[in-house]
């Protein structure tokens, strides 16, 4: 099997040069949009990441993932088995939006004791920037080829994507604000199929000594619980229905397919997922009794972020981060969880030419 050098990519010595992208559209405010095609193997594999706003690493794993792989000699088993079609940042307004706290970062040890960073949680909380239901990317592709109402990012990734399908295997990299850790989302279509490397991912997350983000959704949005830290995708279909069960029909008319919906749409039977990794850890239980306890799911994590909130602005800085740390809140190291993105993929790519 096919398994990318994980270290190799993620490593502070990584160096190679970036190739020649191919232009593929412009954002709404003009700025351009990048697509990169690599390899010319059987098995096509498409990629993409920064589709929320206020989601950096997805884009950084990537930009090194396609250096990697265009550094690589032509007939190595990355090239040979798989053609790969990359869009690193699907959303750069969104990424200029979030500037203010994802252009800096502090200090942090990754899990090898190694140092690395992280990102400011007062910055994060203060300045993030999340779109809305019909201006979320992910949930922003064309419905049908002739669809010219969608985000013109997302009009440029399909009509880069189309020409390649059909796909074996399609992964959109994600993150989230606060979770105690990752969190695997796959196509339910092939939940029998991935049996076998569930376990080998959880294994890794704890030997890397994180805990697994694990929630049951009960198929809110499209979330179904398949095993410890392991859940159904999102579907668009799903999201409408939640936002009509609650009576905001308006909010159900703006979701177009996922990047995953897409892409299973282009033919085939491709294996879909989502990385989910935390941008800040939360300890699994109030730290020393300290700090108020928050359901999970949507309005639970909208009253944590209301609460830090309050905590980065009733203090300067210094004394905020302070109160973040006693609350147990600490960056998730950037590499590892450029480590555990690559991990997942590897597994996907392993599935996929089984």
């Amino acid at each position: 099997m096919t398994a990318l050098p994980i270290e190799n990519i993620v490593g502070p010595g990584f160096s190679s040069p970036s190739p020649e992208g191919v232009l593929i559209g412009h954002s709404r405010e003009g700025r351009e949009i990048t697509g990169y095609r690599l390899g010319h193997g059987p098995q096509q594999v498409s990629l993409i990441g920064g589709c929320h706003a206020d989601e950096p690493v997805g884009p950084a794993m990537l930009d090194r993932l396609v250096r990697f792989l265009a550094a690589e000699d032509p007939e190595s088993p990355f090239l040979s088995r798989f053609s790969w079609s990359v869009v690193p940042h699907a959303n750069p307004d969104g990424g200029v939006l979030n500037s203010a706290w994802s252009d800096h970062t502090v200090g942090v040890h990754d899990h090898l004791g190694d140092e690395d960073h992280g990102y400011d949680p007062v910055l994060y909380v203060q300045h993030v920037v999340r779109e809305l239901p019909g201006d979320d990317v992910e949930f922003g592709f064309p419905r049908t080829v002739d669809d010219h109402e969608a985000r013109p990012e997302n009009q440029a990734i399909a009509k880069f994507l189309r020409p390649r399908a059909p796909f074996r295997l399609h992964g959109s990299f994600h993150g989230m604000g606060f979770a105690p850790g990752p969190w695997f989302l796959l196509e339910p279509a092939w939940i029998e199929r991935t049996a076998a490397m569930r376990p080998r991912l959880r294994d890794r997350v704890r030997k890397m000594s994180y805990p697994l983000f694990d929630i049951d959704r009960k198929g809110e949005k499209g979330f179904q619980r398949i095993d410890a830290g392991f859940s159904t995708r999102p579907d668009s279909i799903a999201m409408a229905s939640h936002f009509q069960a609650l009576g905001d029909d308006a909010t159900a008319g703006r979701f177009r397919p996922s990047s995953m919906e897409l892409v299973r749409e282009l033919g085939g039977d491709p294996l879909t997922l989502v990385s989910e990794m935390p941008l800040f850890l939360l300890p699994q239980e109030p730290q020393g009794g300290q700090g108020p306890v928050f359901k999970p799911g949507t309005e639970g994590k909208r009253q944590l972020h209301t609460h830090l909130q309050r905590l980065a602005t009733a203090r300067d800085p210094a004394a905020a981060l302070a109160d973040f740390e006693r609350l147990g809140i600490r960056p998730m190291p950037i590499r590892d969880q450029m480590r555990l993105q690559l991990a997942f993929l590897n597994e996907a790519l392993a599935c996929v030419e089984a």
